[in-house]
Order: C-alpha cells, then structure tokens, then sequence
C-alpha cells in the first residue's frame, strides 16, 4: 500500500470489505455493461437491426473491463461514458457501432446510481436486522435484571436492563420499516434521453409509440426491477437520493443514541462494551478502559447525520430537466454515507454481542436510591398501621431531605431508613421498611413489557427474516 496518499478512513478502518466491493469501480462499470446489454437486447427485441452475434460479443466481454484504454481515452475526451463506451467497442469491434444506442450518459450513470444504493441498502438491512436480533437475546437475558432509571440523567423510578434494551431495539425497528418503505420504492430510471422525453427512440422506432412504450419496463424486468420512474428529466430526481440517505441518517440517530447510553453506563460501572485481553484503554493511564467501540459509533453517526444534507442541497439546487453541480458531490455523499453507516453497524453488532453486564453494582446504586422510590409504600404502609396519611406525607417530605443532606453534604450514607424507624409516627420497625427494599416490587411492568414485545414484535419481525440472521461484525481496527 502507498503511504504518500490520501486513503480515506472509510475503506482503512470502517466498512466492510463487502460494501466496499458495491461502490467499487469494477462493480459500477460492470453494471454499465449489464445496462448496455440489456439496452441492445430490448432494441433487438422490439426490432432493431441487432444481432444475437453482437449481443453475445458485448456479453463475453462484461466483466473483464480494460480500465488502461477506458482511462487513456478519457485524457482525450474529458468524458467518462464515452470513454468506456469507446473501450468496450475496442473489445467488440462487431457491437462497437449499437453501444448506446438511442441513450445519454444518466443511462448508465443514473441506473447504476439507483442498483448500487438498492444493493447497498439490502446490505444495511441485513446488519440492521443482526444489531435488532442480538439486542432481543440481551433484553430477553436481561428482562428482569432491576436497575435504577433515569430521568434527565437523574435517579427516577427503576425499571430492568432488558427494558432499557427495548428502547434502544425500538429505534432501529422502525428504522427497518423506513427502509423497507424506500428499498420498496426505488425505481430504476429507464432510458428516456437527454431531456426526459425519449425523443431520440421516436426516431430510432420511426414514431412507434407502442415499442417506445416498452422500452422502459423491458430494462426494468432484466435489471431486476419491477419499474422505472413514469418521469424524468435526463436524470432521475435528485429527491431520491435524499430519501436514501435520510433513512441512513435514520439509522445514525439511532446508533447515536444506544452508543450514548452505553458510554453513560460504562461510567457508571453498571454495563460495559466488550474489552479484548489486549485493548490499550490509554497510552498514559494504564488502567483505563474506555467505551473506544460506542465512542466510534457516535463518532461517525455524527458524520451520517450531517452528511444527509448534501443530497437535500443538491435536491434542491438541481435547474430544469439537469445540471451537472450534483456529481462531483454525490460521487462523494452517496457512498461515504453507505461505508459509514456500514462500519456503525458492524459497530453496533460487536458491541451487543459482547455486552458485559455487572449486576452487583447496579444493585448498589439502586439499593442506594430505592429508599426514596420506596417512601409512598412506606406511607401505604403507615396509613395500614394508623397513621394520619398527610402528616405522614410531611414527615416522609422532611425526613427524606435531611437524608438527601447526609448523602450530598456529608458523604454519608443514605439513612432514610433509619431516619423513618426513629419517627414513632410511622410505627413501623427498620425490620419492616427493609422488607419493602425488594427492586423487583419498584419496576412496575418492565419484565411484562419486555416479554410482549419480544413475542408481539421483535421475534414475528426476526422469523420474516430469518435467512438474514448469523452475521458476525468486521472490525478492522
């Protein structure tokens, strides 16, 4: 490898080799040759002066591309399409002259365009199940582990691991059915000409508006697609590729948001990413061990979010039937939003899987708050063994600030416990209060929740999709 270029972290340390392979040039000009093909085919088809000869001359030569003559003709034309249409014909001297026929260069560029991201986002949706079925064997593992909830990152009333998980497999569920919605959606562009109107096949088909009319769904069918877009400009609308990348961003959010929540757990000691024998968590700080995967994630879902703006931009900004101001920035946009959101995933999938749990220290913080949840059974209780309910609520009010004071002035421990024994108003013993300390009474329907969710939702979702399932995470570095 060449140490004196740029080579983008993207491909070094993030995405797959397999997503990769989708935005490389051997498989966009190999797709250029499969819509070349299919071009001739449907022309042959529907009555041109093509033979099976030169279709199968222009077949035995589409894949095995000769990138040298393709790059020394562009130095001379200053055209990337014409430059691989001019090394094809060199490759087939019978086919060279019916080559893209009838078509301008969105043919090619904008079908290869809506293939590549079709393929990319079935390669996202494979992962984004994966990430969903490893949090489901997390939540189902950990459904009735208690554990103190936050509000505003401050201690509200306990809930369990599993459900905490729930939330996080929520998000990336619906952002498998907004994929689904625009994977569903994609359209190929066909072939309509320079200005969108199919003009140069009303000449080629002498006026024949019946075979021009099926010049668009006979692509369609052998590219694997069920349409093509009933209206373009030359290219296909720029809107697309800002649905395609909002649900990228989508997922990004929701990535963010999981990796958030871990980081602020391995703070607390309570749940931790996975941490090889070997990691290095700090060059200073030996004993470091730092949330490196889900700081990652975070990372680059910031770069997915914002990068979602430049086909909303480029949308925007498109004049009549085209322009040329949107290739340059989706040659860029479209694929490092694809290999970023790649790389998260993989991220997601390795840090699930080896979620480490530490119940003994999530108890300790919850057994250090759950005496103030615990105050209104505490009253209950009170009320049982015949006390006045609103002085007892006041008391329970004073006693639980002094205790708050020796927690956050004194350092001490919490003794609210102790404090509501001491008071004869309430008439109940700290052998009494202690029996109320069991978390599982505080987490109202979390387990119950969990469960429903998993058999209602998640595991119907998971059996649809069950070929998918069984991925392990790439992890470069």
């Amino acid at each position: 490898m060449s140490n004196d270029r740029y080579v983008s972290p993207l491909s070094e340390r993030y995405a797959s080799r397999e997503m990769q392979y989708i935005f490389s040039p051997d498989k966009k000009f190999r797709t250029w040759r499969r819509l070349w093909i299919a071009l001739a085919e449907t022309e042959k088809e529907l009555g041109l002066n093509i033979t099976d000869e030169q279709i199968e001359e222009l077949k035995s030569h589409a894949d095995d591309i000769n990138y040298d003559v393709a790059r020394e003709r562009e130095k001379v034309v200053r055209h990337d399409v014409m430059s691989h249409v001019y090394a094809y014909g060199v490759q087939c001297p019978k086919a060279k002259g019916i080559i893209h026929l009838g078509a301008t260069s969105c043919y090619v560029g904008d079908n290869t365009d809506i293939i590549i991201m079709s393929e990319a986002l079935k390669l996202v949706r494979k992962k984004l199940v994966n990430v969903i079925a490893e949090l489901a064997k997390f939540a189902e593992e950990q459904k009735s582990q208690p554990t103190l909830a936050f509000t505003h990152f401050q201690p509200a009333q306990p809930t369990t691991v599993g459900k905490r998980a729930t939330l996080w497999m929520q998000e990336f569920a619906m952002d498998l059915e907004d994929l689904d919605y625009v994977l569903g959606s994609l359209k190929l562009l066909g072939s309509k000409g320079t200005t969108g109107t199919q003009a140069s096949f009303l000449e080629l088909f002498d006026g024949d508006q019946e075979k021009i009319d099926r010049i668009d769904p006979m692509i369609a069918e052998k590219m694997g697609f069920k349409a093509c877009y009933p209206v373009s400009g030359q290219t296909y609308s720029r809107k697309v590729d800002t649905r395609v990348l909002n649900i990228l961003a989508g997922i990004a959010a929701s990535a963010h948001k999981f990796s958030n929540d871990i980081r602020l757990l391995q703070h607390l000691k309570e749940v931790e990413e996975p941490f090889e024998k070997t990691q290095i968590g700090s060059s200073a700080m030996a004993y470091k061990r730092n949330p490196m995967r889900s700081e990652r994630i975070a990372s680059l879902s910031r770069y997915v979010m914002i990068d979602a703006l430049n086909p909303a931009v480029t949308s925007a900004t498109q004049w009549f039937e085209r322009t040329l101001d949107d290739s340059a920035n989706k040659r860029l946009s479209v694929p490092e939003g694809f290999l970023a959101i790649d790389g998260i995933l993989d991220l997601c999938l390795n840090v699930v899987d080896g979620l480490v749990v530490y119940p003994k220290v999530i108890e300790k913080r919850l057994m250090s708050e759950l005496p103030f949840m615990a105050t209104e059974n505490i009253m209950m209780d009170a009320v049982k063994a015949g006390g006045d309910r609103q002085e007892l609520h006041e008391r329970i009010r004073e006693l639980s600030m002094e205790a708050g004071k020796n927690v956050k002035e004194k350092g001490l421990e919490n003794n609210l416990l102790e404090l509501i024994a001491a008071d004869p108003a309430f008439n109940l013993s700290l052998e009494d209060l202690k029996k109320t300390m069991d978390p599982a009474k505080y987490v109202g329907r979390a387990k119950e929740q969990v469960d429903a969710y998993l058999n209602n939702v998640i595991y119907p979702l998971l059996r649809e999709n069950e070929d998918e399932l069984g991925m392990k995470a790439e992890i470069n570095v």
